[in-house]
């Protein structure tokens, strides 16, 4: 991987780039709540499911048509679609117009003029073609970001120690290779997911009563 290409992936997957990702759980909370999510083995299997066939699944597949320049105004569309619930989609799409607006450092036209709702993983694709990242690369990138999110969520809802949530990233980095190696040969018909729990779990964290999160 070109090094430069290495330095504006990361800068651009960051905990300190300007997403607001650090207020989102993809409805962990609700999860966490309702006592389906209480310990590090549980999260584990939790965001495994989601690389294999929950909402990140769907999201490397976006991120990877939209890098090689497909159709992007369809690829939005799908991504907010794909969205189960209201949550979900502001999830999706407050994220994508912070990242595009960010994002406005680096030179990517066609993403700096784009005005309609756009999928975070859609944005992140755009840009990691524009300024030359792999596709590859920035694929595994943002499953290793999202996933990481994920864990630093549960660290405070369970809660676990940092110890815990740096053994559950270990235990998932040949989960997260496995998605982007898999998605690579993925089309748009392979986008969905079976994550039932967590797409409930997006519903119902609406009308939760006390909330430390947004989703």
């Amino acid at each position: 991987m070109d090094r430069l290409a290495l330095v504006r992936l990361l800068t651009w997957l960051s905990p300190a780039f300007p997403t607001g990702g650090f207020a989102y759980s993809h409805g962990l909370e609700w999860s966490v709540g309702e006592g389906d999510v209480t310990d590090e083995a549980a999260l584990v299997e939790w965001l495994r499911d989601m690389l294999a066939s929950g909402a990140l699944w769907s999201d490397v597949i976006l991120l990877r048509h939209a890098h090689r320049g497909e159709d992007v105004d369809e690829l939005a569309e799908l991504g907010v679609a794909l969205a189960p619930s209201a949550e979900r989609r502001l999830e999706t799409t407050a994220q994508g117009a912070a990242f595009a607006l960010a994002a406005r450092a680096w030179d990517a036209p066609a993403l700096a003029a784009w005005e309609e709702p756009l999928p975070y993983p859609v944005a992140v694709g755009m840009l990691a073609a524009a300024q030359k990242v792999g596709e590859d690369d920035a694929a595994v990138g943002y499953l290793h970001a999202a996933v990481a999110n994920l864990v630093s969520a549960a660290v405070r809802l369970i809660p676990l120690g940092q110890s815990a949530g740096l053994r559950a990233l270990a235990a998932l980095e040949a989960d997260i290779l496995a998605a982007g190696a898999a998605s690579r040969e993925a089309g748009l018909d392979d986008l969905g997911g079976a994550v039932w729990a967590s797409d409930i779990a997006s519903m119902r964290h609406e009308t939760q009563y006390t909330r430390l999160f947004r989703t």
